[in-house]
Parts: C-alpha cells; sequence; structure tokens
C-alpha cells in the first residue's frame, strides 16, 4: 500500500493535464513539485498564524474582518487543493482515508462547519499538522521508520512502566492520605483526593503553587515527595534506554513463519508461532 508521501505513479492512459497537475502535487523531485510544496507549507504556516491571532480579544476587535477574510481565503485555496488531489490520484478513496488525507479534510471542515456552529472554526488550528509534509520536501520521509526503534523499545517496557505507574499511584495515595492528615482543610487539603492531587503534581515536579503545606510536619513531607519526584521521574527513562539500548547492539531475531521480529536474545523459538528462530549470527 502506498503512502501519500510517495503515491503511484499516473496511469499511461490520463490525459497531459491531469498528468501535469500530479506531477506539480505529488512529485516532489521536479522543481515545480517542490515549489508547490514550500508555498502549500507556508500557507499552512499563516493560515494557522491567522487563526491563532484571531482569538486574541484586541486583535480580533481591530482586524476582526481582514482575518476572517484571510481565513476564508485560505479554506478555499485549501479545497480546492484537495479536490484537486482527489481528481490527480490514482486511487483517491486510498488517499482520503489515509492519515494525510483525513487531515486534508480536517483542514477545511470547520470553516465551513463555523456557518451552523459559530465559534468551531477555532478547530483550524488543525491545519499545522499539515506541515508535516515538510517531510517530504526535505527528504526525510525514509527516516519516519526511525520511530519504530521507540515503539518497539515502549512496547517491550510496557509490563515495567506499568507496574512502575501503579506503585506511584499507590506511593501518591498513601503519600497524600498522610499530607491531609497532617495539614488539613486549614492549608488548603480539604479532601484525600485533592491531597493526592498536590502529591502527583509534587513528584512530577510540575509544583502548580496552588496549594502548599504550611506547618512544620507538612514541609518536610513535602521535602520528602520533592526528593522522592527526582528519582521517580528518571525510572522510566531508564526503562526504555536500555530496551533501545538491546535492541540496537543484538541482532534481529525475524521469525520465518509469522514475521514477528520482537524477540528476546537467548529466544530459540517465536514466542507467537513457536517457529525455531535463526541463531546464525
Amino acid at each position: 500500500m502506498s503512502s501519500p508521501l510517495a503515491p503511484d505513479p499516473p496511469p499511461a492512459h490520463w490525459s497531459p493535464w491531469r498528468r501535469e497537475v500530479h506531477e506539480v502535487i505529488f512529485g516532489h523531485e521536479t522543481p515545480a513539485g517542490k515549489a508547490f510544496d514550500v508555498a502549500l507549507i507556508l500557507s499552512i504556516t499563516l493560515s494557522v498564524v491567522a487563526v491563532m491571532l484571531d482569538s486574541v480579544g484586541s486583535i480580533h476587535d481591530t482586524y476582526g474582518r481582514e482575518l476572517q477574510v484571510a481565513e476564508w481565503l485560505f479554506t478555499v485555496l485549501f479545497t480546492v487543493e484537495y479536490v484537486l488531489r482527489l481528481a490527480v490520484c490514482p486511487r483517491p478513496g486510498q488517499y482520503a482515508r489515509s492519515f494525510f488525507g483525513l487531515v486534508d479534510l480536517g483542514s477545511i471542515l470547520p470553516s465551513y462547519l463555523s456557518l451552523l456552529l459559530p465559534g468551531s472554526q477555532a478547530l483550524l488550528v488543525i491545519r499545522v499538522l499539515r506541515v508535516l509534509r515538510i517531510f517530504r520536501v526535505l527528504k526525510l520521509a525514509e527516516y519516519i521508520g526511525e520511530a519504530d526503534t521507540l515503539l518497539i523499545a515502549i512496547r517491550r517496557s510496557r509490563r515495567k512502566l506499568a507496574v512502575f505507574i501503579a506503585t506511584v499511584l499507590v506511593l501518591a495515595v498513601i503519600l497524600g492520605a498522610a499530607m491531609y492528615i497532617v495539614e488539613g482543610s486549614t492549608s488548603g487539603f480539604t479532601s484525600i483526593p485533592l491531597a493526592v492531587y498536590w502529591t502527583i503534581v509534587t513528584i512530577t515536579t510540575v509544583g502548580y503553587g496552588d496549594i502548599a503545606p504550611a506547618t512544620p510536619t507538612g514541609q518536610a513531607l513535602a521535602s520528602v515527595i520533592m526528593l522522592l519526584g527526582y528519582a521517580i521521574v528518571a525510572v522510566p527513562t531508564g526503562i526504555v534506554t536500555v530496551e533501545m539500548t538491546k535492541q540496537r547492539y543484538a541482532a534481529p531475531r525475524h521469525c520465518a513463519g509469522c514475521g514477528l521480529d520482537e524477540h528476546d536474545s537467548d529466544a530459540r523459538h517465536c514466542k507467537r508461532c513457536g517457529t525455531p528462530l535463526d541463531m546464525s549470527p
């Protein structure tokens, strides 16, 4: 199945104009295709900036009409572009259901919905996702697959991460209950759930400051929780890093039966189908 970043070539029976438009829209290797991509990314950026500026009250009061005109100009432009993509794509249905196809459609629908539901035009910020096409312009599409390394490492660590998160939640409940007992409602800890919320905020080193302990005992307990937070934050990073290191230096263990690649370094049979694994280095 082809990707919107590398669509199928146009069929031989297509008319010249359709082939030329296809070359401009999807042919990122040609000068015309590169110019189209750069102009598209600039238009997307300007349209997102216009939507963001329109949400500022003072700017909206002064330039609201101009920003609304600009918004509709960009909407018409992107609508024409979307229709052209469907017209010159060898498999328009596949493109329309793809990630970029759905993003392209989602970038124009809010403007039309705003005619029925005022305020929904703020959803136009989804257009910023279209900037992902810069991967095609900069020829970085082949590196997108490198994200699989991180995803595999996280998937292999999911049990350890689950145990870690469960442990943190248990600690948050215990420490939150202790803080509720020590401080009480006079310091803002009006309930155990609120104290647990404060504990989670403190452990993650976010520290909103909306609630703070006032007694010496509570401050001492808070100091312990803060120090504990620094240690806790480093744990999931270490877990995932270990898995990434194993994946980088271990030879790939590919199953010839079902194609699964995720196997332990000492595995001799596939954990999914039982097929013997190739033990050669």
